[in-house]
């Protein structure tokens, strides 16, 4: 599946969440979407959660 068709879907899923649920629902599937996103890369990357948020500071202690 391209990216193109991926963003497709996640602006159509948070096109529905605004509309049938209002504001909140809306911010509630972009903030889930978020954790999916980042959940996703790390299982493909395979690298630990510690290396992903530590940036590129973490080689230079």
């Amino acid at each position: 599946m391209s990216t193109a068709v991926v963003g497709m879907i996640a602006g159509m899923a948070l096109g529905f969440a605004g509309w049938f649920g209002g504001f909140g629902a809306f911010l509630m599937v972009a903030a889930l979407g978020a954790v999916g996103f980042v959940a996703g890369r790390l299982v493909d990357s395979g690298t630990d959660l510690r290396d992903f948020l530590g940036g590129r500071d973490r080689g230079r202690r």
